[in-house]
C-alpha cells in the first residue's frame, strides 16, 4: 500500500456539498463533524475569519484522534462593508439574502485546514472567488426555494444545480463556490503525503 493511500482522511464537516466533491474524486474518507461554535464577526478581515473557523473545526476533530489527516473548511459570502452572509436561518432571511446578492457582485471565501494528526503538521490556506448573478423576481425566488434547500449553504444558493441558471459568471475557483476549493486542497494534501491522483 502506498504512503498516500495508507493515511486515513477525515472530513470535519457535515456539508453535503463537501462530501460530494471528495466522493467525485474517489477519495476514501470518513466524516466526523466538529462540535465548535463558529465565529460570525469579522475582526480583521474575511480571510482571517474563514481560516480561524476552519482551524477551530479541524483542531476540534483532530483532538479526538490518534492519527489520520483531518480536513476542515469554512465558507462565507462577503458583500463588502465588513458584511458577511452565512447560512440563512429561515426562508424570509434566505429570500432577503438573494435579493441583496442580485444587486452586486460578491466574494465567496473558503478557509481550508489540513492537519496530519500523527506528524503534528497543520497547513492553513484559503481561496476566494468573485460571483456575479442575474436578478430573479419574487416569484422566481419562491420557485427556486421550493426546489433548493437554502439552509445548508453560505449565502443560501447553490452553483451546481438550479442556482447555475442565475449565476452569470464567476472569477476564480468554481469548486470554492460549492464549498471546497479542490485544487487548493490537493496541493495542501500533497504536503502531508496524500496524493489525490
Amino acid at each position: 500500500m502506498s504512503k498516500s493511500s495508507s493515511k486515513k482522511i477525515i472530513l470535519a464537516s457535515n456539508s453535503v456539498q463537501r462530501k460530494k466533491l471528495l466522493q467525485q474524486l474517489g477519495l476514501k474518507f470518513t466524516v466526523k463533524a466538529s462540535q465548535v461554535e463558529e465565529l460570525t464577526k469579522i475582526k480583521s478581515n474575511c480571510v482571517a475569519l474563514v481560516k480561524d473557523n476552519a482551524l477551530l473545526k479541524a483542531q476540534d476533530v483532530a483532538s479526538r484522534l490518534k492519527d489520520g489527516v483531518v480536513i476542515g473548511a469554512d465558507t462565507v459570502v462577503y458583500i463588502g462593508n465588513n458584511t458577511i452572509l452565512g447560512k440563512p436561518r429561515n426562508i424570509e432571511e434566505a429570500r432577503k439574502i438573494l435579493r441583496i446578492l442580485f444587486t452586486r457582485p460578491q466574494w465567496v471565501y473558503t478557509g481550508v485546514v489540513v492537519i496530519d494528526v500523527k506528524a503534528k503538521k497543520t497547513i492553513i490556506d484559503y481561496e476566494k472567488t468573485k460571483v456575479y448573478m442575474l436578478p430573479l423576481d419574487k416569484n422566481e425566488i419562491a420557485a427556486y426555494h421550493r426546489k433548493v434547500n437554502p439552509f445548508d449553504k453560505a449565502g443560501g444558493f447553490d452553483i451546481e444545480g438550479f442556482g447555475s441558471t442565475f449565476i452569470h459568471r464567476i472569477e476564480g475557483c468554481y469548486t470554492n463556490v460549492i464549498g471546497l476549493p479542490m485544487a487548493k486542497l490537493a496541493t495542501m494534501l500533497k504536503k502531508v503525503g496524500v496524493s489525490i491522483l
